[in-house]
């Protein structure tokens, strides 16, 4: 959960972040999957 507790509201754009990433990722492989 301290992920990014050393600066306020950057703790909630940094798990923003990494659900996008992980999105982006699932689709990568998913198309890698498909193809």
């Amino acid at each position: 959960m301290g992920f990014g507790g050393s600066c306020g509201g950057c703790g909630f754009a940094g798990g923003f972040a990494l659900l996008v990433v992980l999105f982006i990722l699932l689709i990568i492989v998913g198309a890698a999957c498909f193809c």
